[in-house]
C-alpha cells in the first residue's frame, strides 16, 4: 500500500467506528422490568463518559492487511464537539495532518504532495451508513458508535458485561458490550449482510486519568467479503483541559484526491 492510499484508509477507519453523550435519560417507552434494566444500563454508560474540554496527547497506530503492515506515530488533540486534529508522522519524518470538525474532513498527505477537502457525505456513500463527528468522537472516548437512548434495546447479561442490541434490527446489525464493573465499552460490532461487511471495535484496557477511564488501546478489525483490515491505537500522555492549537494549512500545489 502506497503512502497516498494510507492515510485516507486510516482517516476512513477512524470515521467508520466511531456521539458524545450529554445529559439525557434513557427514554425506553414502558416501565416494564426489563426496560427499566436496559435503562439503567445505558444511564450509567453515560455517566461514566469521561469530562474534559480539550484533551492532547500521542498514540501509535498500527495498520495491518494480509499485504503489509504499517506504523505510524500521531500527535492527537481534541476540543470536544468541536475538533479532532492528528498529526502523523513515520520514522521521525512527518507524514500527514488530520483536520475532522462536525462540518468537514480535511486532510493532507506530504509524501504524495496531496489532498482532500470535503465533508462526511463521501464517506458515508461509501460505507452505505450515514457518518458524523460525533461517531468519531464516541469512538476514541469508549462510548458507544450510536446513542444508546434513541431506541429500544435488549439486554443480555454474560460474564463478559452487558450486551445490548436493538430490538429491531435493520440493514446494519449492530451489538454493544459495556464493562459490568464501570460501563465503558468493551466491544462494538456492526454489521451488514449487503456486501458482507463488518466491524468489530475492542477496548481491551482503559487507563485511569484524573479519575476518569480513557482508553489506553483500541482495536478494530474491518472486514468486507474475504479481504480484512486492523488497525491498533495505543494511547500515551493524555492530558485534559490544556491549551491546544490546531494548526492545519493545505501547502499549495497539493493534487486534490478522493477515497476510492
Amino acid at each position: 500500500m502506497t503512502y497516498k492510499r494510507l492515510i485516507p484508509v486510516l482517516l476512513l477507519s477512524l470515521i467508520l467506528f466511531s456521539s458524545c453523550g450529554g445529559a439525557r435519560k434513557a427514554k425506553m417507552g414502558t416501565v416494564a422490568p426489563e426496560d427499566a434494566a436496559v435503562a439503567a444500563v445505558v444511564d450509567r454508560h453515560y455517566e461514566s463518559e469521561v469530562d474534559f474540554n480539550t484533551l492532547q496527547g500521542r498514540l501509535s497506530l498500527n495498520y495491518q492487511t494480509e499485504e503489509r503492515s504499517q506504523s505510524v506515530t500521531v500527535n492527537f488533540r481534541m476540543k470536544k464537539n468541536d475538533t479532532i486534529w492528528m498529526s502523523g508522522q513515520l520514522l521521525g519524518i512527518p507524514l500527514a495532518k488530520v483536520l475532522i470538525t462536525p462540518n468537514s474532513v480535511q486532510f493532507y498527505e506530504k509524501i504524495s504532495k496531496t489532498y482532500f477537502d470535503g465533508d462526511f457525505s463521501l464517506l458515508s456513500d461509501l460505507l452505505g451508513t450515514p457518518l458524523d463527528y460525533e461517531k468519531v468522537q464516541n469512538l476514541l472516548l469508549g462510548q458507544t458508535i450510536y446513542d444508546l437512548r434513541e431506541e429500544r434495546y435488549k439486554l443480555t447479561e454474560s460474564s463478559r458485561g452487558y450486551q445490548l442490541q436493538p430490538e429491531q434490527e435493520g440493514f446494519l446489525k449492530r451489538m454493544f458490550l459495556l464493562d459490568a464493573g464501570n460501563y465503558k465499552a468493551l466491544a462494538q460490532q456492526l454489521g451488514q449482510e449487503q456486501g458482507n461487511r463488518s466491524v468489530t471495535v475492542t477496548y481491551p484496557e482503559y487507563q485511569k486519568i484524573n479519575n476518569q477511564l480513557f482508553p489506553l488501546q483500541i482495536n478494530i478489525i474491518a472486514s468486507e467479503g474475504t479481504q480484512s483490515t486492523r488497525i491498533d491505537m495505543s494511547f500515551r500522555n493524555i492530558e485534559f483541559n490544556v491549551p491546544v492549537s490546531f494548526p492545519f494549512s493545505i501547502p499549495s500545489g497539493y493534487e486534490e484526491i478522493s477515497i476510492e
